[in-house]
């Protein structure tokens, strides 16, 4: 829990702070980490078929840290990201403005850990977090848990979560 606390105590002075973030807009390392487009068949996340795509996309991500044989170990991603989600079947969209911040510890198992400020798309399948299964807008600060296996634990610290099928449906 500590270390929870510590995690988004730093990401929000970092965030918060115009002096700090215009320190990480000017420092090197940052680079473009683009959000492909996805679909969902009808069950996976909605009770029908859905695909997203990127309307916006200026998010980067900077590696803070690295594990011993290199791999990235935390990373922080900031930008712009607005996402379109859309019911293919009946051709109703969502524009998720998706724009928040995070710091991600990733593990040696596979498994991260989310540090987050601001709003984030996350996918939950059936039994796959706790969350029901659905898209959501994740906004506020909080964090993630997402296991080796994919289980995620969403942790809010304060905020809310919009569910984008029960917006197309």
């Amino acid at each position: 829990m500590r270390r929870t606390a510590l995690a988004l105590t730093a990401l929000a002075t970092t965030l918060l702070c115009p002096a700090a973030a215009s320190a990480a807009d000017t420092a090197p390392g940052w680079e473009p980490a683009p959000s492909p487009p996805f679909d969902l068949a009808a069950g996976v996340r909605c009770d029908f078929p859905v695909h997203g795509e990127p309307l916006v996309d200026e998010v980067v991500r900077r590696v803070v840290e690295r594990h011993p044989d290199g791999s990235a170990k935390r990373v922080a991603y900031k930008g712009d990201l607005v996402v379109r989600v859309t019911n293919t079947g009946t051709g109703d969209f969502y524009d998720a403005d998706v724009s928040g911040t995070a710091l991600v510890d990733h593990r040696t198992d596979g498994s991260q850990f989310w540090s987050v400020l601001g709003p984030v798309l996350v996918g939950v399948g059936e039994g796959g977090g706790n969350l029901p299964r659905s898209l959501y807008v994740v906004d506020g600060l909080y964090t993630m848990d997402i296991s080796a296996t994919g289980h995620k634990t969403v942790t809010m610290v304060h905020g809310r979560r919009t569910d984008i099928c029960e917006q197309i449906d």
